[in-house]
């Protein structure tokens, strides 16, 4: 895809300019020809350039992937359709008690584990389906089908329990599932039969279930045998889980089979377990370049709107070339330190990049999100995702491991293993989101829960109805029976085959 005017994916050169008069013409007359034709007409251009030079003996050196940017620009988000203050309220809640199931686990019973700063990192995405994609089994519509990160199970839990699908007891049983009760670490039906539609919790069976899931619903459409053309199968997985051989496995035949009713969204907090998933590259590249040659339609949010002020001044691409200058370990210290520091180790390392951000304070630098924490941006991929014809599609979300958690785990190698946090830690994340509670209710680890006339139960009650109910959940009870053809009706088929 190639972005509107002011927004032209360039690869940075290597070498220098030789002539930048004749440079500047050329694109000059490319943004003239968006402007006037549109973007197919300015792809056929490139397109034919590019079978020009081949012809002549000349290869591209060309990247295998795009800038390090958002796919879809400014001008192409569209309005944004929901309430933005409380779905971030919302989200706020959400990782609250997420956090306070995981500590009081750990807390009482030692090294019960679970993990916090997963679902920190991915709440907004798993808002923006819950508000407005995920769609819930009706007597009209099968429902959408939703692969979890298992990582970020107690955030599913959370929201369900502001739904009022699951009581303050039942969170207290988070991963103790003794005498039948309790809430099981990961998603998985055997456990919870009425909650999870399929099990993800060991890495790298989602992705694969999924691209089955999607082609299994397509080949009961083709067939006549169950219309499914109306849902949709979305699988939200990890950066470090697409190093699996399963979550790759089934990418080619996803394509093959053009299954635009499947969307990922990989979760890109450029950490894994035990470490940074490329410490040394840049993982959303990587996979941007591994789904395009497998023939995915990829979707990149890597920016937040707060962003968009410097993208449009940037008219040198200067930001462009600093991004592609930082690994993802480069990232990963500059998301754990303060504006201060990221203004000395990323912006003022280029004079160019710095006069960008020199209206800017140390505060405003430290509030640049990362664009999988925008709701803006995801709704805009999301939306373009389920509306792509002909490929499914991968949305590559940045964000931050822990974001939220501060000094306690936000962005740093040690978020993952974290399951406890100190009295200040707690503090320090009741005031970042700006959360209705005391210091005694903070100390004591309670639940936060609206009431249930509260703006954000009405919001998510109306939300949810929209979409068709509650989600996930699972049907145990098969639909009606088949009725067995009688024998007469293979009679002809066994005399063909002679049986």
């Amino acid at each position: 895809m190639v972005n509107s005017s002011g927004n032209l994916r360039l690869k940075m050169a290597q070498s220098d300019d030789v002539d930048p008069e004749e440079t500047q013409e050329w694109l000059e007359a490319l943004e003239g020809v968006l402007g006037a034709a549109g973007s197919d007409r300015a792809l056929f251009l490139l397109s034919q350039l590019d079978d020009f030079v081949k012809a002549h003996g000349i290869k591209p050196n060309s990247l295998p992937y795009s800038a390090y940017r958002n796919t879809i620009s400014l001008d192409n988000e569209g309005v944004y359709p929901g309430d933005l203050e409380l779905e971030e309220r919302i989200s706020s809640i959400n990782r609250w008690n997420a956090l306070v199931m995981v500590v009081r686990a750990n807390k009482a019973y030692g090294e019960l584990g679970g993990h916090i700063a997963s679902y920190a990192s991915v709440a907004e995405i798993f808002e923006m389906g819950f508000n407005h994609f995920f769609q819930a089994r009706t007597e009209a519509n099968g429902g959408d089908l939703v692969f979890y990160q298992p990582h970020s199970a107690p955030g599913v839990y959370a929201r369900a329990f502001l739904e009022g699908r699951l009581s303050e007891h039942d969170l207290s049983f988070y991963r103790r599932e003794s005498g039948g009760g309790g809430l099981s670490s990961y998603p998985h039906p055997w456990l919870m039969p009425d909650f999870w539609q399929f099990p993800t919790g060991s890495m790298g069976i989602g992705p694969i279930n999924a691209i089955y899931q999607a082609r299994f619903m397509r080949y009961l459409e083709n067939r006549g045998l169950a219309q499914t053309h109306d849902r949709h199968v979305w699988g939200v997985f990890g950066d470090g889980e697409m190093d699996e051989p399963e979550s790759i496995a089934g990418l080619t035949l996803a394509a093959r089979e053009q299954l635009d009713n499947l969307t990922f969204i990989i979760n890109c907090n450029l950490q894994r377990l035990d470490g940074p998933v490329r410490g040394n590259g840049q993982i959303i590249q990587e996979l941007e370049a591994l789904f395009t040659g497998a023939g995915w339609n990829v979707i990149k949010v890597i920016w937040s709107s707060d962003w968009d002020p410097l993208f449009a001044r940037d008219a040198s691409h200067a930001l462009l070339r600093r991004f592609a200058q930082t690994v993802d370990g480069q990232y990963q210290t500059l998301g754990a330190k303060d504006g201060a520091y990221n203004s000395l180790e990323f912006f003022q390392k280029d004079p160019e990049v710095q006069r960008l951000v020199s209206h800017m304070s140390d505060k405003d630098i430290d509030g640049l999100r990362r664009g999988g924490h925008d709701f803006r941006k995801l709704h805009a991929a999301f939306l373009a995702a389920k509306s792509h014809v002909g490929q499914p599609t991968v949305i590559l979300a940045k964000t931050k491991k822990g974001y939220g958690m501060g000094g306690a785990g936000e962005s740093r190698m040690t978020a993952h293993q974290a399951k406890k946090l100190d009295f200040d830690a707690l503090k320090a994340f009741r005031d970042r989101f700006s959360l209705p509670l005391s210091d005694l209710e903070v100390e004591q680890l309670r639940f936060l829960k609206p009431a249930q006339d509260s703006a954000e139960i009405r919001y998510i009650g109306e939300r949810r109805k929209a979409l068709g109910g509650a989600v996930p959940s699972r049907m145990a009870r098969s639909g009606e029976l088949l009725k067995v053809p009688a024998i007469e009706s293979y009679a002809r088929f066994a005399r063909e085959a002679k049986g």
